[in-house]
């Protein structure tokens, strides 16, 4: 929900009941991942997507549906379904849907869980989503946040809602949406009763060191894939709100000073773009940024400036170890020239660390598109490039 909750939050103001349907669960190839969303207005208007164009059509129908009864539903399309192929399912996955109409009164809590997402805050929804003893209980929901939890589930709700918290805390610690099962009455050895837990972990950083034409194009991806983007430079003259209207902060300063001051917010997620590619700027920084966990951090330059800065890192007492971790020259071989190509190479170097992609063409490699590794430090998507 994430992506559309801008829209969320304007239909949710005005009091008007709106549709939402929800990736619950996957299988195979399936071309959207678990919380992919897509709402529909009871005057039809749509936003957002949960297949890519496989489904939509087939959900839609369900959406304005579960306006005109109040009733939410879950669907599976899919190769097992014989409506697959009417669906336009054709990639060879499945897709576990939920739809369900949303106002004031079936969702007391948005509000609040779209004011944590925009502050930055951790913040989960679990919705139960399948419910055998037919008891009224789909639909209902808890909102956890590390502190506290709020919720109806039902009747005998206190029995789930003791288990679900504790297990909803965890999964928001680690940033993990997905489907959980228990007993009808709440027993953890049960898997009759499904609840999909949705993660709102806080956005991933992405730190651009380097306030030149490469950085806005860097910073513009970074904050359309979800990123909240600072750029640091320590000339005023450029580092300016004006130059880089996306990113959330740009700050003055000299860059390895910034980064000492923000050294205990940066983690796996993190992502460090060096794009200054000036010794007196970038070994100071790049020292200090391979002390940290960041999970990617790159930096811009010649194979020439490659070499030159690997020597002054070492002058500078960075081991070869943390050497290893340096993506530099940035990006991948996409033979990138104009800054907003750059940004794209850097983009793909994110995304292939985090899924551990070849960085081949697909035409050229065989098995699963879709790879799945849980354990990646990496975020959710990365950018650019021509060196220099």
């Amino acid at each position: 929900m994430r992506d559309i909750r801008a829209t969320v939050s304007e239909l949710y103001a005005s009091g008007e009941t709106f549709a939402v349907a929800t990736v619950v669960d996957t299988y195979r190839s399936a071309p959207r991942d678990a919380g992919a969303a897509m709402l529909v207005t009871a005057s039809g208007e749509v936003t957002g997507s949960v297949s890519g164009g496989c489904v939509e059509g087939a959900v839609y129908e369900e959406a304005l549906e579960a306006i005109r009864t109040g009733a939410p539903v879950r669907r599976t399309y899919g190769v097992s379904d014989e409506d697959a192929f009417s669906v336009g399912l054709t990639c060879g996955g499945t897709l576990h849907m939920f739809v369900e109409p949303i106002n004031r009164d079936t969702y007391a809590q948005l509000g609040a869980v779209i004011g944590a997402i925009d502050e930055h805050q951790p913040v989960a929804v679990a919705t139960i989503v399948a419910d055998p003893s037919d008891s009224g209980r789909v639909g209902r929901r808890r909102v956890v946040w590390p502190g506290n939890a709020e919720g109806d589930l039902g009747p005998g709700g206190e029995r789930l809602a003791a288990a679900l918290d504790d297990d909803v805390r965890g999964m928001l610690a680690q940033g993990s949406t997905g489907l959980l099962h228990y007993g009808v009455d709440g027993q953890r050895r049960g898997d009759e009763l499904e609840v999909f837990v949705q993660s709102f972990a806080p956005a991933p950083r992405m730190l651009v060191f380097g306030a030149i034409d490469f950085a806005a194009a860097v910073a513009d991806l970074g904050s359309y894939l979800g990123y909240r983007v600072t750029v640091c430079d320590a000339r005023p003259v450029f580092a300016t709100a004006k130059r880089f209207p996306t990113a959330e902060e740009v700050v003055v300063k000299w860059p390895h000073v910034f980064l000492d001051e923000i050294a205990e917010e940066i983690d796996e997620r993190t992502a460090v773009c060096v794009l200054t590619h000036d010794p007196k700027f970038d070994v100071p920084v790049l020292k200090r940024a391979l002390a940290t966990s960041a999970g990617y951090i790159g930096a811009m330059g010649s194979r020439r400036t490659h070499q030159d800065r690997l020597e002054r890192l070492r002058e500078a007492g960075v081991d070869e170890a943390a050497l290893e971790r340096l993506h530099s020259p940035i990006g991948l071989d996409l033979g990138a020239r104009t800054p907003e190509e750059t940004a794209v190479s850097i983009a793909a170097e994110l995304v292939q660390s985090r899924w551990g992609g070849s960085g081949r063409a697909l035409r050229e490699t065989r098995g699963r598109i879709h790879r799945h590794t849980p354990d990646s430090p990496l975020v959710p998507a990365g950018f650019g490039q021509r060196q220099r």
